[in-house]
């Protein structure tokens, strides 16, 4: 091989592997280029999980308003079922007047000395109830067949509020006859009316009961007095 001829050769060949030097060097920056926009794509995704996160917070920001909206209407549940009465307006209400029962009384009983002798019932609302006796006779019953007094009064008297210390009287004759007949008792059933569901028992000591008397209720026990 001449010398013109190699020297040809020689620098053909360097250009050669110059060129498939640079070409593996793209190669090498395509692929580091590609793992770079990889690593990005992957930092990119990032986001994603955060978003994940604002759901989260999405989720709890729903619980807090499910959490604030119970809350309220059950506080206003509350309060609108707060008391009893009657609405007067501006969210104030007013209590409802209600008849005496016998359960809604605290009962005592004593005996007097006019009149021949008579049972006086004292009837007072217990703590905290107010509540009214109707101008009608109480209903005094006797013994287990259920005798019943009558009226001591020609008329009935006045609607009476029970409430703190007032107290109302009855005075009741249990024997209005001359004779010896009668039977022996020592208790009286007392209620507010027939319709009363649950009359009360009170003792009263040993008593002959015949033809019994009552009188209307009073704030004052010398008009609870039953003459005959």
């Amino acid at each position: 091989m001449s010398g013109n001829r190699r020297k040809a050769f020689l620098v053909s060949a360097a250009l050669i592997g110059g060129a498939m030097l640079m070409t593996a060097c793209q190669n090498a920056d395509a692929a580091t280029g590609a793992n770079a926009g990889a690593s990005q794509g992957s930092s990119s995704s990032s986001p994603v999980a955060t978003s994940t996160g604002g759901g989260g917070q999405g989720s709890d920001a729903t619980n807090n308003d499910t959490s604030t909206s119970t809350g309220t209407g059950t506080g206003k549940g509350s309060e609108d079922g707060a008391g009893s009465g009657v609405d007067t307006g501006g969210g104030k209400r007013e209590p409802v007047e209600q008849g005496c029962g016998a359960n809604d009384i605290s009962w005592s009983t004593r005996s007097e000395s006019q009149a021949g002798g008579y049972i006086l019932v004292v009837a007072k609302a217990k703590a905290g109830i107010t509540c009214y006796l109707p101008a009608a006779l109480p209903t005094v019953a006797f013994g287990s067949d259920g005798t019943q007094a009558g009226p001591a009064e020609q008329s009935v008297g006045e609607q009476i509020k029970l409430s703190g210390s007032t107290a109302a009287y009855a005075g009741v004759n249990p024997k209005t006859t001359d004779t010896d007949g009668g039977k022996e008792l020592d208790s009286i059933i007392v209620g507010i009316g027939d319709d009363d569901f649950d009359p009360v028992s009170l003792p009263v000591g040993t008593i002959t009961v015949d033809e019994p008397v009552v009188t209307n209720w009073h704030t004052d026990t010398a008009d609870a007095v039953p003459f005959n």
